[in-house]
């Protein structure tokens, strides 16, 4: 009885030859590539990922100091306006 399924080792033969296949595109596309071209694509690849991930970094960054400063002053808030009850034991 032949399965439908296929084997863990099928998939992984398949992912390295499509690694391959991608591998292989990407240097001929570099081989034909003119100097300028080359340089400008390199710069562009750097920019992307020394930028990138420090606005991302900065972006969780204040997003975070906002959400605490949001809840430092609506605390501040409930205390100034009698609404704040602490927390009791029974």
């Amino acid at each position: 009885m032949k399965t439908i399924n296929r084997s863990f080792t099928d998939v992984l033969r398949e992912v390295g030859k499509a690694a391959t296949h991608i591998g292989h595109f990407f240097m001929r596309t570099l081989s034909r590539m003119s100097w300028p071209a080359l340089l400008a694509s390199c710069v562009m690849l750097a920019l992307l990922l020394t930028i990138l991930p420090l606005a991302l970094t900065l972006f969780a960054v204040f997003l975070l100091l906002k959400i605490a400063v949001s809840m430092i002053a609506a605390y501040h808030d409930k205390k100034r306006n009698g609404r704040y009850t602490p927390h009791k034991e029974h």
